[in-house]
């Protein structure tokens, strides 16, 4: 077995240990010392920042915590650097998210700080950079990763949704109830991972280029899906938002053009299933991922339920998961190692 489908066969135990984790005494006292400190220097804002998949993940937490009314935004840590650090002050907390806790930018922005400005650090190495420098942490537990990042990008989701909602107090038996299923919902998809391949290569026919669209938290997801056709079955695609693909690229749309759809049960739900159903009748083809039965019915149209709770922050856990499935497919077609780096490596050390 290749290591990246290992990699990706992981997520359930991964999002498992991660869960426990912070069900424990130690995970909790993680928790409520970022609690503590929240309300103890009354921050005005809250900025997140990473590279590559922690800056995805960023996205996805910024969501959830606006919409809990914690305001927050989510900045490029390169462009934080070098273009916005202005808007660090001693009233900003910023929450530095790295998988590996070493990315070059990360410490950079650490090293550039002022030593009374506050850095929490979200990563999977416990002995990282970010990790012993940070004022406080978090910790994924999913393990070591050396391909193109799958059960690392799940579990740092997983650990920002968990902050968020323990910082709003929305933590607890129902929350914790939710992501059981999610883990084996995750699990189901995995063990039909032979069928659901088959049929999305049966849908898309041979491929040049892909597009993926999306909006809210699954935004995290569609520049995943994006930086993982590219990083592991090296094939050009793009991303756009859901609200940005009517103000010009929607006119590229026609027979040939090949694109993924996420649509969680939620705010912008209904503008999803609009959008599919006008690539389609372009002549468009989309892969559907969802988690609500859109009742359709289209040649042009593959939809993948999604088995879940209607959690709209969860949803991006799950739904990543077809699309991991998807590349390391391509991968192998093309006779590629799935998820293997050519000109650069797991963790980016150079600017």
């Amino acid at each position: 077995m290749n290591k990246f489908l290992t990699e990706i066969l992981g997520q359930p135990k991964s999002l498992k240990l991660t869960l426990d984790y912070y069900l424990s005494e130690a995970g909790e006292n993680r928790l409520n010392d970022i609690k503590k400190l929240l309300h103890k220097e009354e921050f005005k804002q809250i900025i997140f920042t990473g590279m590559g998949s922690s800056y995805f993940s960023s996205y996805a937490a910024s969501c959830l915590f606006n919409n809990l009314g914690i305001h927050a935004y989510v900045i490029n840590t390169s462009e934080l650097l070098y273009y916005h650090s202005s808007l660090i002050t001693e009233k900003t907390l910023v929450i530095c998210i790295s998988q590996s806790g070493e990315s070059f930018e990360v410490v950079k922005l650490i090293k550039e700080l002022p030593s009374n400005f506050i850095c929490i650090g979200v990563t999977n190495e416990e002995q990282s950079f970010l990790s012993k420098n940070a004022k406080e942490s978090l910790l994924s537990r999913a393990g070591k990763e050396e391909m193109t990042s799958t059960k690392t990008f799940t579990s740092l989701n997983l650990v920002l949704f968990i902050l968020g909602w323990y910082i709003a107090d929305k933590w607890g038996k129902d929350k914790i109830n939710e992501i059981s299923k999610v883990i084996t919902n995750v699990e189901m998809i995995l063990d039909g991972r032979e069928k659901l391949v088959n049929d999305l290569s049966a849908f898309l026919g041979d491929l040049e280029y892909i597009q993926f669209i999306g909006r809210g938290p699954s935004y995290a997801n569609v520049q995943q899906s994006e930086l993982m056709f590219k990083e592991a079955a090296k094939l050009p695609s793009a991303v756009t938002l859901g609200g940005e693909f009517r103000h010009g690229p929607m006119e590229m749309v026609s027979d040939g053009f090949k694109s993924v759809l996420f649509a969680a049960d939620g705010t912008t739900y209904n503008q999803n299933i609009k959008m599919a159903t006008d690539i389609a009748k372009y002549d468009g083809k989309v892969i559907l991922i969802t988690n609500k039965d859109p009742k359709l019915s289209d040649k042009n149209i593959k939809v993948v339920s999604i088995k879940q709770t209607s959690d709209e922050y969860l949803f991006t856990i799950q739904s990543i998961i077809p699309v991991q499935l998807m590349v390391l497919n391509i991968a192998l077609s093309k006779g590629l190692e799935p998820g293997n780096f050519i000109h650069g490596g797991k963790v980016t050390v150079i600017e």
